[in-house]
C-alpha cells in the first residue's frame, strides 16, 4: 500500500487518513519529505535566471508540502497519543527535523537570492513575506561564518534531542506520580463521579483495587479543592512538586542544566548576551528590560493580596495553613463569602451540552458559524470527536477536532494545535484540534467539567478560532503561526463568553434535571471574580520569573545545584511564597524545556493579557455578544495571522495602542 501521507490526503479538507496510517509511515514520510524539500530547495538556489518574488519566494513556501502533512499528523500523535511505539520514533525523528531546519535557515545562496528581491511593487502581504523570510535567516545564523555555523548546527541537533528526552521524562513521571488510594473513606469531598473515573483509571493501570488519583501538568491538583483528608492531600501535592527531581529514570534536573548552558551558548554565537534575550528577538515586546518592567510591575501587590489570602485562609482552616490546604479552604472560604460552591456548579456543566449550547453558540452568534459533527471521519484516537465547520454563507470552512479526555499516551496541559493550515496559495482549509485532559467518565456518565475546566475549553478554542478564521496567503503567516507573546491574546479573549449572560444561559443547565444555573449562583460567580487572583498571579508570575531566571544566565555561567537555583531565583524575584509554589517547576516546565516554544517566554501569557483585558472592554463598550463586533474582530485580527504586523493589527481593531489599566482591574492589582 502506497503511504497516505506521501500523496494528499483523499478526506475532506485534506484530514489525515489515519486508520491507514501505521507507525512505519511517519518515518518514511519524514525522510522523503525532507529530501523532497532540500530537491525543491537546489532547485530554486541553482536557477540561472534572475531572483524574483516566484522563482524564489513563492517558490519557498510553496515547498515541503509532503514534510508538512508529515509533520503535522506526527507531532500530533506525538502530543496527544504518544505510545512507547510514537515516542521511540520521536527519539530518531526531532534530530532529523532540527537538520533539516538548519539546512534551510543557514543556506546562504537561498537567503541571497531572497534578499535580491525587488519588493517595491509588490503588495503588502507579499512584500512582508521576503521580509520575513530574512528575518528568519538573520535569526537562525545564516550570517555566521562557516564554523560558526558548524558549531550552532550542533547546538541545535543536541538541544533537540534534550529536549526530547526532557518531554519524554516527564510524561513517565506525570504517569508515575498518580496516587493509588487504598480505602475509599479517604476520598471523602470526592464527588461521585470523579471516583468512578479514579477506580477505572487503577484498573486500567492494572491495579486489582482502589483508586487512582492521576496528575494534571501544573503544579496546583484540582482535586485538592475537594479532599478532606488533609493527609492525601499532602500525598497528591508532594507528589505533584516531586515531578523530575527525585531521581531515577524520570529526572531531568540534569538535562535542564545541559539544556541552559547550550542556549547561552547558542545565544552568545548569535550576538546576544543571554538566551532571554535571543528569545524576545522577533516578538511584539521590545526588549527583555521591557518584560521585566512589566512583571515587577505587577509582582509587588500580586504578593500583597496572596499574602492577605493566605490569612484569610488560616482563619477558616484554625491552623497553620500548608501549601496543599490553600485550595481546599479556598473553595470553602469562597462557598462562604460568595455562595459559590465549585463542585456544585459541575452538573451545570457537562461536556456535550457546553460545546454544542456554549463554544459553538457562541462562535455562531458572534461570526455566524455553524458545526456540524461527522461521525463518518476518524481520527488518531477513538476519543477523538470530528466536526465539518462552516461559515455563514453556508460554505465549508474547515474541521474541528475534540480529543477531551486524559489518557496515558497524552501528554498533560491543553493546546491546539493544526493538522492543515489555511492558505491562498496552497488552497488548503483548516484542520484544527483542541486537545484537553479532563478525566474520561465511567461507561455511560456525563463528562462533568470544573469551571477551570469549562474556561480552559473556551480558551483553547480561541486557539481554535484563529486558525479555521486564517484568510491568508501564504502558508507562513497562517492562522496562530504570529509571535509567541500575541498568540495567546485571541483564545484569553475567547474566555470571556464563557460567562456572558446569553451564552451562559444558553448552556449551564443542569444535566439530569434541565434546570438552569440559578441566577444567585450567577451573581455569586460575578461578584466572587477577585477571590484568588493573588495565588493565581503570584504563581503565575512564579513560573514566569523562574523561566526568566534560567535563560538570563550568561554563557558559561554555572547555577550550581538546579534546586537551589530556583529557591534563589524565586527568592531574588520577590515571588519565593511558600505556600504558592510556582505554577511550573523546574522538573515539570514542559512549556520551556520541551521543544522550547516558550523557552525564555512564559511572560507571553500576561503580555497578551494587556490586549485582551482592553479588548474585552472594547466589546463591552460596543454592545457586546454581536455580528458586528465580532466581523469586526474577525477581519482585522483573527483573520490577518500574521500578514501584517500583530500590533498594527491590534490597532486597526481598537483604534489605538493597548492600555494596561484593563488588566489591573481585572487581577485585582490597580
Amino acid at each position: 500500500m502506497v503511504n497516505p501521507l506521501l500523496v494528499p490526503s483523499p478526506l475532506p479538507y485534506g484530514l489525515p487518513a489515519f486508520a491507514q496510517i501505521s507507525d512505519a509511515h511517519y518515518a518514511e514520510a519524514v525522510d522523503a519529505g525532507i529530501a523532497e524539500q532540500l530537491a525543491e530547495i537546489e532547485t530554486i538556489t541553482s536557477a540561472s535566471e534572475a531572483p524574483t518574488f516566484e522563482n524564489t519566494a513563492m517558490a519557498l513556501e510553496r515547498s515541503g508540502r509532503t514534510l508538512v502533512r508529515a509533520v503535522a499528523s506526527f507531532t500530533t500523535m506525538v502530543s496527544s497519543h504518544g505510545t512507547d511505539a510514537i515516542r521511540a520514533l520521536e527519539t530518531e525523528i526531532m534530530p532529523k527535523l532540527s537538520a533539516h531546519e538548519d539546512a534551510i535557515h543557514l543556506n546562504r545562496p537561498l537567503r541571497d537570492r531572497l534578499a535580491a528581491i525587488d519588493t517595491s511593487d509588490l503588495d503588502p502581504e507579499s512584500a512582508r513575506l521576503v521580509a520575513e523570510w530574512l528575518n528568519d535567516f538573520r535569526r537562525a545564523g545564516a550570517d555566521l561564518d562557516d564554523a560558526g555555523q558548524a558549531r550552532l548546527r550542533g547546538l541545535n541537533e543536541e538541544l533537540t534531542r534534550l529536549g526530547t528526552e526532557y518531554g519524554q521524562r516527564v510524561a513517565r513521571a506525570i504517569n508515575q506520580a498518580a496516587v493509588l488510594v487504598t480505602e475509599e473513606g479517604e476520598l471523602a469531598g470526592m464527588p461521585a463521579d470523579d471516583r468512578a473515573s479514579a477506580e477505572q483509571a487503577a484498573r486500567a493501570a492494572g491495579h486489582d483495587s482502589g483508586w487512582l488519583i492521576t496528575l494534571v501538568q501544573p503544579t496546583g491538583q484540582p482535586v485538592l479543592a475537594v479532599l478532606e483528608n488533609r493527609e492525601l492531600r499532602r500525598r497528591i501535592f508532594e507528589a505533584s512538586i516531586a515531578r523530575g527531581s527525585s531521581g531515577g529514570d524520570t529526572d531531568v534536573l540534569g538535562l535542564v542544566r545541559d539544556m541552559v548552558r547550550l542556549r547561552a551558548e547558542k545565544a552568545q554565537l548569535l550576538g546576544h548576551p543571554t538566551f532571554a534575550d535571543l528569545a524576545v528577538d522577533g516578538q511584539t515586546a521590545p526588549s527583555t528590560d521591557a518584560v521585566q518592567a512589566m512583571l515587577g510591575r505587577l509582582t509587588l501587590p500580586a504578593v500583597r493580596n496572596a499574602a492577605s489570602e493566605a490569612q484569610i485562609l488560616a482563619e477558616a482552616a484554625g491552623h497553620d495553613l500548608e501549601p496543599w490546604d490553600w485550595a481546599f479552604y479556598s473553595a470553602r472560604v469562597r462557598h462562604e463569602r460568595y455562595a459559590v460552591d465549585q463542585q456544585a456548579l459541575r452538573p451545570y456543566f457537562e461536556l456535550d451540552r457546553l460545546l454544542r449550547d456554549g463554544v459553538f453558540f457562541a462562535a455562531g452568534e458572534l461570526y455566524g458559524l455553524r458545526f456540524e459533527e461527522r461521525p463518518d471521519l476518524e481520527g488518531y484516537h477513538e476519543d477523538v470527536r470530528v466536526w465539518e465547520v462552516f461559515d455563514a454563507d453556508g460554505s465549508g470552512l474547515g474541521l474541528f477536532l475534540g480529543d477531551y479526555f486524559a489518557r496515558p499516551t497524552k501528554r498533560g496541559g491543553a493546546w491546539m494545535n493544526a493538522l492543515v493550515e489555511q492558505a491562498r496559495l496552497t488552497g488548503e482549509r483548516p484542520v484544527v484540534i483542541n486537545n484537553l485532559n479532563i478525566r474520561k467518565p465511567a461507561p455511560g456518565e456525563p463528562a462533568l467539567l470544573t469551571l477551570d475546566e469549562a474556561r480552559t475549553a473556551f480558551h483553547e478554542f480561541g486557539h481554535a478560532l484563529h486558525g479555521l478564521l486564517s484568510d491568508v496567503e501564504y502558508p507562513k503567516f497562517s492562522g496562530t503561526n504570529v509571535p509567541r507573546d500575541f498568540v495567546e491574546y485571541p483564545s484569553q479573549v475567547n474566555e470571556m463568553w464563557l460567562l456572558w449572560p446569553e451564552v451562559l444561559s444558553n448552556y449551564a443547565r443542569h444535566h439530569e434535571t434541565g434546570e438552569p444555573l440559578p441566577g444567585a449562583q450567577i451573581e455569586a460567580l460575578e461578584a466572587a471574580q477577585l477571590w484568588g487572583e493573588g495565588y493565581a498571579t503570584t504563581e503565575y508570575l512564579g513560573a514566569a520569573l523562574l523561566d526568566l531566571a534560567w535563560h538570563g544566565l550568561a554563557p558559561g555561567e554555572d547555577p550550581g545545584d538546579v534546586l537551589d537555583f530556583e529557591a534563589r531565583a524565586l527568592d531574588g524575584a520577590g515571588v519565593a511564597v511558600p505556600l504558592v509554589p510556582p505554577r511550573y517547576r523546574t522538573g515539570y516546565f514542559q512549556h520551556i524545556f520541551s521543544g522550547g516554544w516558550y523557552a525564555a517566554g512564559y511572560w507571553s501569557y500576561i503580555w497578551s493579557e494587556v490586549l485582551d483585558a482592553d479588548t474585552v472592554e472594547w466589546f463591552k463598550e460596543n454592545g457586546g455578544m454581536t455580528r458586528a463586533n465580532g466581523d469586526t474582530f474577525r477581519a482585522e485580527l483573527l483573520s490577518r495571522g500574521f500578514s501584517r504586523d500583530p500590533l498594527a493589527s491590534f490597532r486597526a481593531f481598537r483604534g489605538r495602542d493597548a492600555d494596561i489599566a484593563p488588566l489591573l482591574a481585572r487581577r485585582g492589582l490597580a
